[in-house]
């Protein structure tokens, strides 16, 4: 596994956090996301706290559980750290 950079890992917070507060519009729980995207609970909870370094296959099937292009969830110009 290499070096998260100070941008890399930046990316990996913001990207949590735009999870979190998608899951958060749809009121769902982390369990809840986690039985939508066939993911474990504990992967989404360190996600979003920037913990954890999803791959793009992760990402895609959260995006998938929320209704939402990939592009979309990953677009992270509007997420403040």
């Amino acid at each position: 596994m290499g070096i998260m950079t100070s941008k890399n890992s930046g990316l990996t917070k913001r990207i949590g956090l735009k999870i979190k507060m998608e899951r958060m519009k749809r009121n769902l729980s982390q369990e809840q996301l986690a039985e939508l995207a066939d993911l474990n609970k504990n992967s989404i909870g360190a996600i979003e706290r920037g913990e954890s370094r999803a791959t793009l296959e992760t990402i895609n099937a959260i995006a998938q559980a929320f209704g939402m292009e990939l592009t979309e969830l990953v677009d992270t110009k509007k997420v403040d750290l």
